[in-house]
């Protein structure tokens, strides 16, 4: 499958998608969101992949709606409308992937390059990048990064991101929660596998039902959300064999036979 505006490939079961138009930032085009949406279809049907990494080339990973397309939408805002609401469907499907998914973040993201790695799982940043929203400062709000970033960080940090649209470094980003971990650049792939690779030989299906507790839980209260988390546990065990197997590998002191694979 070609792409345009990014190169998909997939190494030991972690795909990895990274944004190649660094002349533009690595702005959001529409020919990005239809490679993201491409990539997405073939994810969400790939058993195989286990993890997803999304990054970028250049001193960019996404700063929002390309220029071309912002020159559009401001002209025509039912467009414009359209458009983050395509934005924003796409970061719905990212976070609702059944597996692990991480943004890589090499350089500035901002806007909805911002609110990208906030559909992500995990945030890895290079110490070098700069990461923010920054809406505000143009006059704008942002359309669909409020309540996750206030459920990332908390309400005051989330209101401090939003309403000063202030830069934060790969070091103040984790220090905030914005990010897991911040690295040097030169090593923020492989620091990214890495990270990875500690997920991948789980069994997919317990990820999967993992990050559903935490999409539909979301908004529950501590009574509603264990009896949510009550019901998934009975389900997956009742309908999926690798409690039985990890149990049964465990008294019999072996790997269970999903290791790696499942």
């Amino acid at each position: 499958m070609a792409f345009t505006s990014l190169t998909f490939e997939v190494t030991d079961r972690i795909a990895v998608a990274t944004f190649t138009t660094p002349e533009r930032l690595n702005g959001i085009s529409e020919e990005r969101l239809a490679d993201l949406e491409a990539i997405l279809e073939r994810v969400e049907a790939d058993q195989a992949i286990r993890a997803l990494i999304v990054t970028g080339t250049g001193k960019a990973f996404c700063v929002g709606l390309d220029l071309d397309l912002l020159d559009r939408a401001f002209d025509d805002l039912a467009y414009f409308t359209t458009t983050v609401r395509r934005l924003s469907r796409i970061v719905e499907r990212i976070e609702a992937l059944e597996i692990p998914t991480i943004a890589a973040i090499n350089g500035f993201a901002r806007a909805g390059g911002f609110e990208m790695t906030l559909g992500c799982d995990f945030c890895i940043i290079a110490d070098e990048a700069k990461i923010g929203d920054v809406h505000t400062d143009a006059g704008v709000v942002p359309a669909f990064v409020s309540l996750r970033l206030r459920r990332r960080v908390g309400d005051q940090r989330a209101k401090e991101i939003l309403w000063t649209a202030r830069w934060y470094s790969g070091p103040e980003a984790v220090a905030i929660g914005l990010a897991l971990k911040s690295v040097p650049l030169a090593r923020l792939l492989e620091e990214s596998r890495a990270f990875a690779g500690t997920i991948i030989d789980k069994p997919r299906a317990a990820i999967a039902a993992l990050k559903r507790v935490y999409i539909e839980g979301a908004d529950l209260g501590v009574a509603a959300g264990t009896e949510l988390e009550l019901a998934n546990f009975a389900d997956y065990m009742a309908n999926q064999p690798y409690g039985r197997e990890g149990y049964r590998a465990f008294r019999e002191k072996r790997e269970p036979n999903w290791r790696g694979r499942a």
